[in-house]
Parts: C-alpha cells; sequence; structure tokens
C-alpha cells in the first residue's frame, strides 16, 4: 500500500485470514516498522493512547511491564460506568500477531505485515469462540465494534505520524 491509502481503513473482512461473519476486521496502513507498532500494542500502558471505543480509560497499577503469550493484565473501562476488565493474551508471534481476551471469550487480534514504507496493520474482533454470541448479536456488538476498531486504526496512525 502507498501513500493513497494512509487516512482510509479497509474493510477486509471479505479477503483473507478465514473470513466468517463473527469476524469484523478492518485493515490500515501506518507509517511505521512492525516492530515499534508491535512494541507499542505489547505494552498495555500504552493501549488508551490507541482506543477508538472512548471506554479503556487506563491501565491497572498490576500490569506486566510487557506483554507474552499466556500474560494477564487488567484495564480501568468505562461505558457508562467505570469497571475493570481483566484480558489474558492467547496468541503472540514478535513482531507480527498478538491477541488478548476476556472473561467473554472473544478476542482482540492485531495482525502485522511489512510493506513498503511501513506496516500493513488488521485489527480484528474475533467472537467466534465468545460465551455470549446471541446477546452481541442482538445488541449490535460487532458493529459498533467494527467502528471502533476503524477509529482505533486511525489514532494509531496518527500516533506514528507524528513521531
Amino acid at each position: 500500500m502507498g501513500d493513497d491509502n494512509a487516512d482510509t481503513a479497509v474493510d477486509d473482512s471479505a479477503n483473507n485470514h478465514d473470513s466468517d461473519e463473527r469476524v469484523e476486521r478492518r485493515l490500515r496502513f501506518v507509517a511505521a516498522e512492525p516492530q515499534a507498532i508491535f512494541d507499542l500494542l505489547a505494552d498495555p500502558s500504552k493501549h488508551s493512547l490507541i482506543d477508538g471505543s472512548g471506554s479503556v480509560r487506563g491501565s491497572t497499577s498490576d500490569l506486566p511491564e510487557r506483554l507474552e503469550l499466556g500474560a494477564k493484565f487488567s484495564m480501568s473501562m468505562k461505558m457508562g460506568v467505570p469497571y475493570k476488565m481483566t484480558n489474558e493474551v492467547v496468541e503472540f508471534e514478535e513482531p507480527t500477531l498478538i491477541a488478548w481476551r476476556h472473561m467473554g471469550g472473544h478476542i482482540w487480534r492485531y495482525r502485522l505485515r511489512a510493506v513498503d514504507g511501513g506496516t500493513e496493520v488488521t485489527e480484528e474482533f474475533d467472537w467466534r469462540p465468545s460465551r455470549g454470541k446471541t446477546l452481541l448479536k442482538l445488541t449490535g456488538t460487532p458493529k459498533k465494534n467494527a467502528k471502533s476498531i476503524d477509529a482505533t486504526l486511525d489514532q494509531l496512525a496518527a500516533h506514528f505520524a507524528t513521531e
């Protein structure tokens, strides 16, 4: 991808990674090396910098310094009322893949692929393993999360554009 696509998130749900109606997926070019992006994603204290949902308020004091497979980390959240969400890293291949899930079972995943001038970043909300598929569908959560993914990818690109 080149600069023509730098400001546009792409709905890639029909193309790769085992397409399924229960995976919301967006793709974005980010002008940074995969390792730099991975380092940000592997540092939970930085997640609120790029969160497009507006629900991640910050990290808790018991965070690991850097995420790794099996690491657990908690985030301070707010959707109407404040709450804490604990996640576990379930996929980890540095510097190309990191994913975590919380008690609901659904997975937030980032895939990073080096391309000319930067990285193709794919963010996914994978609700296939969710314990509450019916509730998620009835509340429209997957489509709402797709919008949040677009905003997160915008913020991720902007974060690295200013460095």
